[in-house]
């Protein structure tokens, strides 16, 4: 996480927990979210429940209706089928379809008791209003007398007359009002059925029985659905049979998933637009009908309505008794603290002398005690914590001083120069190159020592020193001590301590090759850690350091005091020095393994000036 996400996290977690409000102002919020927060919960997840169910019963209980509004339907409608079948069956129904023409039908003397067969049929029913038998022929049979009603003729002309079903099935058509009856405003349903030839059986006339709509509109009404809810049936194609609303009659029902609907045989949604009603539907499989009960939401939510309003009141009150006892609540407890706030703020100030009044036992009252307590120390440490304090912080910048000193005269032998410059003399006057040369590298690191006063050089001269240092090393161990320089050129000027290497490689070779038969390997390189930072690394391949030795040396860089340490050059006084000179975030790191080897890391600033010209 960033420095913008931890700053935001913290924003978010004072915001929450008003941590920069009052006390007061705490214990009146988080009472009422503990009182209203929980009733909403229950509130909605008792109005969802309730709608939900309120659904169900609705659906199920229009569901019911619509099932017995179709059994009388159908039931209703099959007695008309059964007259058409019993007329299709009269002998002289099947005398008549066994004629080819007019002329046939004209001698034969026919159509007389054909209208008395028709007549009859109508007649025995109040609401049959006028049957009528179109032949192929354009012969017309039609009890009706009145000459306001469509002419038969005219009907085979419509659309919905070439969709009979040819094989003998009924077909069921309204049309508005308007279109069939000039006087009456009620609007007729037509049963249709072809009616075949006895010698062909191929359709030679269709039988038409118009039907009073009243019967249709009497079982519709019947129907009771909530107090405003209503009964529609549509057609195959969507188009109201019947509707409260007659002007509807013959129309397409403007339904947004009237499509989806015709698909179904049944089910229920409810709509997302206008009032959002409830629709129940389901199909007559006889008819072809689809019966469709219609419930506005405010009545189906009516019960949840009451709920709501009584969660929402419950909510209020609870909330008002909630504040009432939340504002004598928070005044015992922020009273105590404000009075306390008041003497700690004199405290603050310099006034010692002020005392707070203890009112009660619990966690303020002891809490009061205990600060009246903390006054009355402070008031006799003031002094003493003072002059201590300043006592010692001299003595810390004494001791450092002092720490600088000795880190300085444990590296300066210059008591050794004129012995070794003795020796290298005598050396020479014998002829003995070897022993000439090691001592030259003695005296070259001896005076290093010397002439370098400053606590800190360059990388160049260090690596100088420790080669030296190296050098005289492999006189001594021959072929057991190998090593590796790899210094990059960007690095020869960078600051390191004076006589950092040399101690460090000098533990290698103490602890490292006296110490084993086996050769060691030392290798030095340098690289870059980020832009502010190298690290020198030293690797050599010897014995190691054990894992309880490892972690005492890394509590020594971190906790040892260099007045106590020992007087010998060691990793404490390498790392103590480099933090003394730049700083803590430097020093020196260990990774070791027994009997594979050992890995320090100097960490060192990195010249800006020397890294803008790599």
């Amino acid at each position: 996480m960033g420095r913008r996400g931890r700053k935001a996290w913290i924003w978010f977690y004072r915001s929450l927990f008003l941590r920069d409000r009052p006390l007061t102002v705490k214990l009146l919020v988080y009472s009422a979210m503990l009182v209203v927060i929980p009733l909403m919960v229950v509130g909605m997840i008792s109005f969802q429940k309730s709608s939900e169910v309120l659904r169900e019963e609705a659906n199920l209980s229009n569901r019911q209706i619509i099932e017995q509004v179709k059994l009388h339907i159908e039931y209703y409608i099959r007695d008309f089928e059964i007259d058409s079948i019993r007329m299709q069956n009269h002998p002289s129904m099947q005398q008549f379809l066994r004629m080819t023409s007019v002329q046939e039908v004209e001698r034969s003397g026919i159509r007389e008791p054909m209208m008395q067969l028709l007549g009859d049929t109508a007649y025995s029913r109040s609401d049959i209003s006028r049957i009528m038998l179109i032949m192929e022929n354009q012969t017309v049979l039609d009890t009706s007398m009145n000459k306001n009603v469509t002419p038969a003729l005219q009907l085979i002309k419509e659309p919905w007359f070439q969709s009979v079903p040819p094989n003998s099935d009924i077909m069921l058509t309204i049309r508005p009002p308007s279109v069939r009856y000039e006087l009456e405003a009620m609007p007729v349903l037509s049963i249709v059925k072809r009616l075949v030839s006895p010698n062909t059986l191929e359709p030679v006339a269709t039988l038409i029985m118009e039907v009073n709509f009243k019967r249709i509109q009497e079982i519709a009404d019947r129907v009771t659905i909530g107090r405003t809810g209503y009964l529609s049936i549509l057609d195959p194609q969507g188009k109201y049979i019947y509707s409260p609303e007659y002007s509807e009659i013959g129309h397409l029902a403007p339904w947004e998933k009237l499509k989806w609907i015709l698909q179904q045989d049944s089910g229920s949604y409810q709509s997302q637009s206008g009032d959002k009603p409830f629709y129940t539907f389901s199909r007559s499989a006889y008819l072809n009908w689809r019966l469709v009960t219609t419930v506005p939401e405010h009545e189906l939510m009516r019960g949840t309505t009451f709920i709501r309003q009584t969660i929402w009141w419950t909510v209020i009150i609870t909330l008002v008794i909630a504040y009432l006892i939340g504002i004598g609540f928070a005044a015992s407890i922020v009273r105590p603290v404000r009075a306390l706030q008041f003497f700690m703020k004199r405290v603050k100030e310099g006034d010692f002398h002020a005392r707070a009044d203890i009112e009660s036992k619990d966690e303020i009252g002891q809490l009061t005690n205990d600060f009246n307590k903390m006054v009355d120390k402070l008031q006799v440490l003031l002094d003493e914590i003072y002059v201590s304090q300043l006592r010692e912080t001299d003595l810390q910048l004494r001791q450092k001083e002092t720490e600088l000193k000795v880190l300085q005269s444990q590296v300066n032998p210059h008591f050794l120069m004129n012995a070794l410059e003795t020796v290298r003399g005598m050396a020479l006057e014998k002829d003995m190159s070897d022993i000439s040369d090691l001592v030259a590298s003695l005296g070259r690191l001896l005076r290093y020592n010397l002439n370098h006063a400053g606590a800190t050089i360059s990388l160049r001269d260090e690596i100088l020193i420790c080669d030296l240092y190296l050098r005289i090393q492999k006189y001594r161990f021959e072929e057991k001590l190998t090593y590796e320089f790899h210094i990059p050129s960007w690095a020869e000027d960078q600051p390191i301590a004076k006589f950092v290497l040399q101690p460090l490689v000098e533990n290698c070779v103490i602890h490292g090759i006296e110490t084993s038969a086996q050769p060691v390997h030392i290798d030095i390189s340098v690289k870059r850690q980020g832009k502010h930072q190298y690290v020198v690394e030293l690797k050599d391949s010897g014995v190691g350091i054990s894992r309880s030795r490892l972690s005492e040396l890394q509590t020594d860089l971190h906790q040892k005091d260099m007045l106590t340490a020992d007087s010998h050059i060691g990793i404490v006084n390498v790392h103590r020095r480099i933090a003394y000179l730049f700083g803590e975030a430097y020093g020196i790191e260990l990774e070791s393994e027994a009997g594979i080897g050992t890995l320090v890391r100097i960490k060192l600033p990195l010249s800006i000036q020397i890294e803008k010209g790599a």
